[in-house]
Parts: structure tokens; sequence; C-alpha cells
């Protein structure tokens, strides 16, 4: 039998956007083959999130195995790459042991990262495998709510006080390397109270002489986050200011970790990842959900949907004797309600977006909404004309063009209306506008083309 590795395509170790076939089908096989000298070479050179991209192409049963044959090309920072689904497989096979070697060399917030979703007994084991320290600060993280900034945070940085010079500075960090974190770009500069009152980025360390004070250099801070913060308003923060990392401080005031760019990265895909998936109805389905798994997340949102579709069938009931007595009606009453459907998704979208990025305040809602009803009026004017030609060379019915034109133009106008207002009007009661916006701004849509498409035909054609 051939070896999987030497099926390989000649060693690049360069950052690629898509997963390599050929690596994919080199790893299956080798671990399809118990061929464990064949896995280790192939993710030797590879980076971790390349890695960990790999292996989020392997089915559960290919992953057991690989832990199986191969535990040691699991490294901490494997396992901080990893998919939540993926993760929880192969912690779940990893020894206690095995966990707390992998994460002990990764800062803080990736550490937490891995051992947050672990059973509690499994939790506790790992902990206690590792020094004191490095428990004290996992256990003070892990303390933090989910998705907050506490739980981001990394424990490890670089701080001086104020009356230290740069050549002070740099002589004190390279004595202590062992104890600075892997990547840093800010040097917090502290009060004798360790409160930050400033921060040196390392460009300005290492442009200024060796006798400048670091007083004399240091930047205000833009921005201090305490670790309660939710993640989402700490990446605006990032966004906001364009930010690289930031100080988290205690509630004393005093600097207790530090926020960086590549974590706020994640956490604005995930964010943005969440708001798509609301406003479909449905919760992320990683590759190792079950049919099961999808079904139990969908179903409930298709239950809304069909009440609210009952809703829209009932206004249509009204209409009965209408519709039989010209079939015309039953032909295009759909056609205003999907466009009216689709208007009302556009502007639920761009609203959406501009609530969760602040564009859309209090301030400028009214000049939004009123823009927004207008782009649904106009596009209503031109698709009326359209829908109105079409109609009466379809049905030779001047009339029946005339209602569903009038219909077409009320029921985008509303679409616009209601894509704006009712993500407002969630956020003003506290709920997520992308959870539940979709649901309402189609039923809006629905009732208002039907009733408006039906009830001007009842009192113009019959």
């Amino acid at each position: 039998m051939a070896d999987p590795a030497s099926e390989m395509p000649p060693e690049d170790t360069g950052p690629s956007a898509d997963v390599d076939l050929t690596l994919i089908a080199a790893l299956a096989g080798a671990v399809d083959d118990g061929d464990a000298a064949s896995v280790a070479r192939i993710l030797a050179p590879l980076h971790p999130a390349d890695i960990a991209d790999l292996l989020e192409q392997l089915s559960g049963e290919q992953l057991r195995t690989l832990v199986e044959l191969a535990p040691e090309v699991l490294t901490g920072d494997v396992l901080a790459e990893l998919d939540a689904d993926t993760r929880e497989v192969v912690t779940d096979e990893l020894h206690p042991s095995q966990l707390a070697a992998a994460i002990q060399d990764l800062d803080t917030d990736d550490a937490i990262e891995v051992v947050e979703e672990l059973d509690d007994d499994v939790r506790q084991q790992v902990l206690s495998e590792v020094s004191n320290e490095d428990r004290a600060a996992l256990e003070s993280g892990l303390a933090f709510d989910e998705e907050t900034a506490g739980r981001l945070m990394q424990r490890e940085f670089v701080a001086a006080p104020e009356f230290w010079t740069v050549g002070h500075t740099i002589d004190h960090m390279r004595a202590h390397g062992d104890d600075l974190p892997e990547l840093f770009f800010e040097v917090y500069v502290v009060d004798t109270a360790f409160r930050p009152i400033g921060e040196v980025p390392v460009s300005h360390l290492m442009r200024a002489h060796r006798d400048v004070q670091l007083a004399d250099i240091m930047l205000a801070p833009k921005v201090k986050v305490t670790p309660e913060t939710d993640q989402e308003e700490v990446a605006y923060f990032f966004e906001k200011y364009h930010l690289i990392s930031a100080p988290v401080v205690d509630e004393g005031g005093r600097l207790t970790g530090m926020l960086t760019v590549d974590d706020m990265v994640d956490v604005i895909q995930e964010e943005n990842k969440e708001d798509l998936l609301a406003l479909a109805g449905v919760n992320d389905a990683g590759l190792a959900d079950t049919v099961m798994q999808s079904v139990r997340s969908r179903a409930p949102w298709l239950l809304v949907n069909l009440a609210t579709a009952i809703l829209a069938s009932g206004v249509i009931a009204l209409f009965e004797g209408a519709i039989s007595q010209l079939v015309a009606l039953a032909v295009l009453m759909p056609i205003v309600a999907s466009m009216g459907g689709n208007a009302g998704t556009q502007s639920l979208a761009v609203a959406v977006r501009a609530i969760a990025s602040r564009d859309l305040t209090s301030a400028n809602a009214r000049r939004v909404i009123w823009r927004e009803v207008m782009t649904g009026t106009f596009n209503g004017l031109i698709f009326a004309v359209v829908m109105g030609i079409v109609a009466g060379v379809w049905f030779q019915n001047l009339a029946l063009a005339g209602v569903i034109a009038i219909a077409m133009i009320i029921n985008l106008a509303c679409a616009g209306l209601a894509g704006i207002v009712v993500p407002l009007g969630l956020k003003r009661f506290g709920a997520d506008p992308a959870v539940a916006s979709s649901v309402f701004v189609t039923t809006v849509t629905d009732v208002v083309g039907f009733f408006a498409f039906l009830g001007l035909a009842a009192l113009v054609l019959l």
C-alpha cells in the first residue's frame, strides 16, 4: 500500500485561504490505515491554524483515531485554533494530563478558550496539573461570564512606571524575556497604584533614545475596558479607535490584563456570523452536528413561521369569494407578497447591520426611516409599472393591472417601513433585532400585500 505521505505535494507552509484537498486525502488515508508516522509527517510542517483546518474536515471517528495515533500533534496552539465542535471531540479523547501539558505554554486567553467547555470534573483535573500561578489565572478568567472581556483578556502584559527611561524598560524586558507575553504591542505606563495612565507603542520605544523617560513619549489610553464589558462592545472600541491592544482594569482602575486585536478579529467574525444566522432563524451547525441537533435548533423558528403563515392565510380567507370569482387574483397575489418580502428583507439587513455597527441611533433614526420608506415607495412605483404592464397584457384587464400596481406601491412602502421600524422597536425593548425581526417583517409584508391586493380587487373589480 502506498504511503499517504508520499502522495503529498511539495512542501509549502505558506498560508492558504482554502484547505488543500490533497492533504485532506493524505491525512484521512493515513488515519484510516493507522499510520501514526505518516500522520505526524503530514502535519509537522504546517501552521497550527492549517492543522486545525485539516482536522475539521475529518469525521468524528477519524478524529478519535487520530488522537489515539498521534496525540503529540495536538499542541495547545492547535487546540486553540479548532472550532468548538471539533475541539470537543478531541478533548474528550485526551487525558487531562495531556491537556494540561498542551495548554501550559498558551497565553491565558487561549488557555481559557480550551478549558472553558470541558466537563467540570475534567476541567478540575486539568487545572490540578498546571502550576498554581497558571491555575489562579485560569480560574480568575473562568469566573467571568462568557462573551465578556474577562474571558478574552490575557494576564501577561508589559507595564512600567512613568519615571523609567526607554533604556531601563528595554533592559528590563530583555532580562525577563521568559515572563513576557509571546506577542505584545504596547508597554503600559502605570502610576504608583498600578493604574494605567499611558501607553508606549513598541515602535515608539524602539525609535526613542535610551535616556528618554516613558512619560515624555507615552500616549493617553484611548479606552480602558473592564472585565465585565461585553465582547461585542470591546470589538466596537477596537474598530472605532483602530486599536491593536487595550488595557483591562478592575473596579479600582488597576491594570489586570490586556486584549489584543487577534481576539477581536475572532469576535467580529463570530458576531457577524451569529447575526447572519439569526436573520435566517437558525443556529450555527457544525460539521459534527447530527440530524436531530439540527432539527431541534431549527424547528422552533419554523413553528413561529407556520403561525405567521396561518395569519396570512386568514387574510386570504377573508377574500375567498373574490378569489373564486376571479382566478387571476390567485395567480397574481403571491407576486405582491413575494416582492414585499424581498424588499423588507433588504431594508432589514441594512437596519440590523447599522444597529450592530452603531451607525443607526436615535439621533438619525427619523432620517433613516424616511429614507427606507421613500426607497420602498420609489421601488414600488418602478415595479408597479412593470407588473401593471405584465398583468394587463397577460389577462387583458386594465382594472386588474391598476389594482396590482397600487398594491405593489403600498406593500413595498410598508416593507421599507417595517424593515427599519421592527428591528429598532425590538432593540428598544431589549430584544436582539437579528433574531426575531425577520419573522415580524415577513408577517407585515404578507398581510399587507394580501390585504391591499385582494381588498382593492374586491372594491374595484367586483
